[in-house]
C-alpha cells in the first residue's frame, strides 16, 4: 500500500499513536511475538519503579533507604520527619500515581477534566458537597504547623517523581487516556491529601441511605410495616461494643466503670414528613459518586478485635483488624513501613501498617509501642432537611433567609466548561439542585399542620459533619506517634470525621477502645427521616462532648470486639448516636469464638486470630435451615435440592452445595415476602412487576388494574440487600406462620402463597430453578463460589472502558466462600445477585509481644502498575485466607529485603 503522502492532522496523529499502543498491548497478550510485541512490553513497562541503585530526590537533608520485600512492599528510612515523608510522597507516587491522581479529581469534582462529559453530573454534585473548599479551610486553619510540614513534605516527594515522569511513564491508564484527550496531570498539593479524609468520610457517613429508604418506603408501607423493616437493635442477644459504663451527669464524662443513673437518649419525635419516590432520584444521585470504599446503601462494615495478654498464648495482647472495602484493583490500601533511624525531636515516628496512597502517615497498623484499628461506628452524623424555597431564598422560623450561592466552573475533556451554582440554606448545600427531578421532591409528601404549603414541592439540603473544617489529618500523625492510651486517646479526639471505633493494644499488656468523632446531638427528630428545614426546633443544637464519648481500658473480660455493632446499650446512654446501627450477627459470632476460646482457661493464639477472620458461619442458615427441612417437598426435583440442607453445619466454603442453595432460598424468601412488594425506587433497575398503583388499597381481580413498575435501584444497593438487619427481620415472623408478610399475589393480583410454609416452599421451588439455570441440573456439580465470584476492576478504565481495556486492566474472578454478615464477611445484595460487592479489603494481627511476629496481607499488590508483578501477587493467598510474615525490626526488614533504592540529596 503506497505510503499517506499528506499524513494526518497532528491531533489525530496523536489519537492515533494512542489506539496503537493500545493495540500493540493486545497483540501482546495474544501472540507475545514479534517486534509488535516488543514495543508492547516497553510501553507496559515504561512505569515500573526504580527498586535498586541510587535516585536523586530534591529537598532531601540526608540520604533514605528504600528496601522492598518480596511482595514490593517499601520500608522507608530517613534521619528527619521531612526527609521520611517526602520519601513517602515519591514511593507512593512510583507505585500508585493514577490511583493517586483520581482520587483527587474525584475529590475535587473534577473527573470531567480527565475523562469528559459523561463525569459532569457526578462533578456538579461533589461540587456542590464542596469537599475541596472544605480540606482548603482545614489546611488553613485547622491543621498544625507540624501536619502541615508533613504534608508539604509528601507533596514535594510527589512532585519531583512527577517532574521527571509523564505519560506511559506514570502508568498505562495514562497511554490509554492520551489518545482520548490532552489531558497532563498538575502538581500534587497538600490539601489534595487532606481531601481524600472527605471520600473516606462520605462512604461512612451514617444514616443518609436509610433515611432514603425509609422515606420512600411510604407510599407502599405503613408506618407500623416500616417500624417492622427497621427493627430495635437486639441488645439482650449481640452485646454492644462496651459493657456498662455511664456518663456522669455533672461532669458530662464517660466512665467505662460507673453505674450511675443517666437519662437514656430520647428518641424525639419523627418529623412530621416523609418523602415520596421523587427522593429516589437523590438516591440515584448518591449511586453515581464512585463507591471507593463500598457500596452505597449496604452500609460499610468491618471486622476488629483484641485479647489482652491473660488470654494469649504469648502472654501480650494480640490486635486483629479486617475492614470491609469494595473490591478494586489496585486495593484501597497500599503497605508501608515509615521509620526513623533514630527517633528524637528531629524524627518522631517508628510506624508500619497500611496508608492511603496519596496521603502521608500510616492509617491502620502499630508503632513500636502501640497498634490500633479501626471499623467504621456507624454514627448518624448527616440529616437531609425539607426546605420551603423560591427563587430568593428560603423560610426559616416563619421569615424568608436569603440563600448562600457560589458558582463553579466545571471544564470537560474534549467539551465546553459547563457552569453550575451552588445554593446553601443555613442546614447545609441544597442537593436536589443537582438533578431536574429533584426540583419536585415532596410534591406529595405527607407533612403535618403546620407545615408551609408545598407549591412545587420542597427542594433538599444536606447537613454533615465532614462538611466542617476539622482537624482528622492531626489525628493520623498522633496515632503514629502514640506510646500510651493517653497518647492514643489524645490522638483519637481529633479524629472527628468519619467516625470510627478505635481499638488499641499496647507491648506494656494493655488493650482499649474509643469512640471518637464529631457527632450531633438534635433538638428535634432522631435522624431516621428528613427533618422540615423550616423548624427551628430540628435544628442541631450541639455535639456531644469528646469526654462523653463511650470508652474501655482493661475490661473485666478480658477482649473487645468491634464489628459495626451498638457501641452501647441506648438505656444506659443520655446521647443518641445512632437509630441505625449494624445488628451485631458478625460482632456476636467473634465474642462467641473468643468466649469458647478462653473458657476454661483456654489461649487465644495468632494462628487462632486468624482462623476466626475466616470463619464463614451463617447465623440466618442457622436460623432458617430447620424450618426448610421440615418442608413436606413433594416435588423430587426440589426435595433433591433439600436434602442438600439436611446435615449441613452452615458454613459457606466455597465448594459448598448446601451453601450455594441455601443462599439461594434466602434471596428468593425475601423477594417474595418483601422484595416485590417494595417500592419501584428500592427494587433492582430494569426488574419489572405488575402490581396495584400505589395509593390503591383493595385487592386486584384482573391484571387491568394493574400497573406495570420497573425497578430503578443499581443493584448493590436495592433492598432487601439481605444483610443481618433482615435476620431480624424475619426472626420474629417465623413464629407467626400467619404474618401478612408471608402472604404474596401473582402477576393478576390473585392470591398466591397464605403462610410461612407455603411462601418457604415456593421460594425453595425458585432456588431449584435459579441454581439449575446458573450452575446446571446436577446439584452435584454446584457450589457457593461458582456463584459468589469477586472480580478486581480498576476503579476507571476498568469499568467504563471498552472491553479490550477493561481486560487490561482487570482480573478475577475468584470463587469465595464467606457471605453477608459472616465474620469473613464477603458482602453480596441479595435483591441484586450473588456477586460479591465488598470484602475484608485487608487483614493484619498484631502481635504486641513480638511485632516481627504480626501478620498482614492486601486484597491485590503494592503496585497499581498492570503486569507488575506486584499487581495482585497477594491476592490468590488473601482469597485462601492465608497471611504474609510482616517485618517490622531493622534486622528483619533487612532479612526480608530483595530490592533496596538509595534517595540522595
Amino acid at each position: 500500500m503506497p505510503a499517506n503522502k499528506s499524513g494526518p492532522a497532528p491531533k489525530k496523529k496523536k489519537g492515533r499513536r494512542g489506539r496503537l499502543v493500545l493495540i500493540t498491548v493486545v497483540l501482546l497478550l495474544v501472540a507475545g511475538i514479534g517486534f509488535g510485541a516488543f514495543w508492547g512490553v516497553s510501553t507496559v513497562r515504561a512505569s515500573f519503579p526504580e527498586t535498586t541503585g541510587s535516585l536523586k530526590l530534591p529537598g532531601l537533608t540526608n540520604p533514605v533507604d528504600v528496601s522492598r520485600d518480596a511482595r514490593g512492599v517499601p520500608q522507608i528510612y530517613a534521619d528527619t520527619d521531612e526527609d521520611l515523608f517526602r520519601a513517602q510522597g515519591f514511593v507512593q507516587a512510583q507505585d500508585r500515581f493514577w490511583e493517586m491522581d483520581v482520587r483527587r479529581h474525584m475529590t475535587s469534582g473534577r473527573l470531567s477534566e480527565m475523562f469528559g462529559k459523561d463525569q459532569v453530573e457526578t462533578d456538579s454534585f461533589l461540587r456542590t458537597l464542596g469537599w475541596r473548599d472544605v480540606a482548603q479551610k482545614e489546611y488553613d486553619t485547622k491543621l498544625s504547623p507540624s501536619t502541615k510540614k508533613y504534608l508539604q513534605a509528601y507533596s514535594d516527594g510527589v512532585n519531583a517523581y512527577l517532574k521527571d515522569h509523564e505519560g506511559s511513564a506514570l502508568s498505562l491508564e495514562y497511554a490509554a487516556l492520551d489518545f482520548q484527550n490532552d489531558y497532563k496531570p498538575e502538581k500534587w498539593t497538600p490539601v489534595d491529601s487532606v481531601a481524600w479524609l472527605k471520600a473516606m468520610a462520605w462512604d461512612l457517613r451514617g444514616n443518609m441511605q436509610e433515611e432514603i429508604d425509609r422515606s420512600l418506603m411510604t407510599s407502599r408501607f405503613s408506618a407500623a410495616q416500616i417500624d417492622q423493616l427497621y427493627p430495635k437493635y437486639p441488645y439482650k442477644r449481640n452485646k454492644p461494643i462496651v459493657e456498662g459504663g455511664a456518663v456522669d451527669p455533672a461532669t458530662k464524662q464517660f466512665r467505662p466503670k460507673s453505674t450511675a443513673n443517666t437519662t437514656p437518649a430520647g428518641t424525639g419525635a419523627g418529623a412530621a414528613v416523609g418523602l415520596q419516590s421523587q427522593l429516589s432520584s437523590l438516591s440515584k444521585s448518591l449511586d453515581k459518586i464512585p463507591a471507593l470504599l463500598g457500596p452505597n446503601g449496604n452500609g460499610i462494615g468491618s471486622n476488629s478485635w483484641v485479647v489482652s495478654g491473660d488470654h494469649t498464648t504469648t502472654g501480650k495482647p494480640l490486635l486483629a483488624n479486617d475492614p470491609h472495602l469494595a473490591p478494586q484493583m489496585p486495593s484501597l490500601w497500599y503497605q508501608m513501613g515509615l521509620h526513623c533511624r533514630t527517633t528524637g525531636p528531629r524524627c518522631n515516628f517508628d510506624a508500619s501498617g497500611f496508608t492511603f496512597a496519596g496521603m502521608p502517615g500510616v492509617v491502620i497498623g502499630h508503632n513500636q509501642d502501640i497498634s490500633w484499628g479501626m471499623t467504621n461506628l456507624g454514627a448518624d452524623v448527616s440529616d437531609l432537611y425539607l426546605e420551603k424555597i423560591n427563587s430568593e431564598g428560603y423560610l426559616y422560623d416563619n421569615q424568608q433567609q436569603p440563600f448562600t450561592t457560589r458558582k463553579e466552573t466545571i471544564k470537560v475533556a474534549g467539551g465546553a466548561s459547563r457552569e453550575i451554582t451552588v445554593r446553601s440554606t443555613n442546614n447545609g448545600p441544597i442537593v436536589s439542585d443537582r438533578d431536574d427531578e429533584l426540583s419536585t421532591v415532596g410534591k406529595s409528601a405527607p407533612v403535618g399542620n403546620a407545615a408551609p404549603d408545598r407549591g412545587d414541592g420542597y427542594a433538599i439540603s444536606l447537613r454533615w459533619t465532614a462538611l466542617n473544617p476539622g482537624r482528622s489529618m492531626d489525628a493520623v500523625f498522633e496515632l503514629n506517634q502514640a506510646k500510651d492510651f493517653t497518647g492514643f486517646r489524645k490522638a483519637a479526639a481529633h479524629f472527628e470525621v468519619p467516625s470510627q471505633n478505635l481499638i488499641y493494644a499496647d507491648t506494656k499488656g494493655n488493650i482499649g477502645y474509643q469512640a471518637p468523632g464529631t457527632v450531633p446531638v438534635r433538638g428535634k427528630g432522631d435522624g431516621t427521616y428528613p427533618a422540615p428545614g423550616w423548624d427551628p426546633k430540628y435544628r442541631w443544637t450541639g455535639y456531644i462532648p469528646q469526654k462523653a464519648l463511650p470508652y474501655e481500658y482493661n475490661p473485666r473480660r478480658g477482649y473487645i470486639v468491634t464489628a459495626n455493632q451498638a457501641v452501647v446499650d441506648e438505656d444506659k446512654y443520655p446521647y443518641l448516636l445512632t437509630k441505625d446501627w449494624g445488628y451485631g450477627a458478625r460482632s456476636q459470632r467473634i465474642n462467641d469464638l473468643i468466649e469458647s476460646k478462653i473458657k476454661d482457661g483456654g489461649k487465644v493464639s495468632t494462628d487462632d486470630m486468624q482462623t476466626f477472620q475466616m470463619d464463614n458461619s451463617s447465623e440466618i442458615a442457622r436460623l432458617l435451615t430447620p424450618y426448610l427441612t421440615k418442608i413436606d417437598i413433594k416435588d423430587p426435583y426440589v426435595r433433591e435440592a433439600q436434602q442438600l440442607l439436611e446435615g449441613w453445619d452452615f458454613t459457606q466454603e466455597p465448594d459448598s452445595a448446601a451453601a450455594a442453595y441455601f443462599n439461594a432460598v434466602w434471596r428468593n424468601t425475601l423477594k417474595l415476602a418483601f422484595g416485590n412488594k417494595m417500592p419501584k425506587e428500592l427494587r433492582v433497575d430494569g426488574q419489572c412487576l405488575n402490581v396495584r398503583p400505589a395509593n390503591e388499597t383493595g385487592p386486584a381481580d384482573d391484571l387491568d388494574k394493574l400497573v406495570r413498575e420497573c425497578g430503578e435501584r443499581a443493584a448493590d444497593s436495592a433492598q432487601p440487600d439481605g444483610g443481618d438487619r433482615w435476620y431480624e427481620v424475619v426472626r420474629p415472623l417465623l413464629d407467626d406462620p400467619g404474618n401478612a408478610w408471608w402472604k404474596t399475589e401473582d402477576r393478576a393480583g390473585r392470591p398466591g402463597d397464605a403462610n410461612r410454609d407455603q411462601l418457604l416452599a415456593h421460594a425453595m421451588q425458585e432456588a431449584r430453578f435459579e441454581l439449575t439455570s446458573k450452575l446446571g441440573k446436577n446439584i452435584d456439580n454446584w457450589s457457593w463460589g461458582r456463584l459468589h465470584q469477586m472480580f478486581l476492576k480498576n476503579q476507571t478504565l476498568g469499568t467504563d472502558g471498552p472491553g479490550f481495556l477493561q481486560g487490561l486492566f482487570n482480573r478475577g474472578p475468584w470463587n469465595l466462600g464467606g457471605g453477608e454478615a459472616a465474620v469473613d464477611a464477603t458482602g453480596w445484595n441479595a435483591a441484586g445477585g450473588y456477586k460479591v460487592t465488598w470484602v475484608p479489603s485487608m487483614r493484619m494481627v498484631v502481635n504486641l509481644d513480638d511485632l516481627d511476629k504480626s501478620r498482614w496481607i492486601n486484597l491485590t499488590g503494592a503496585s497499581g502498575h498492570a503486569y507488575s508483578a506486584h499487581y495482585y501477587d497477594q491476592t490468590d493467598k488473601w482469597a485462601k485466607g492465608e497471611l504474609l510474615p510482616w517485618a517490622f525490626s531493622e534486622q528483619a526488614v533487612k532479612k526480608a529485603a530483595k530490592d533496596t533504592l538509595t534517595l540522595s540529596p
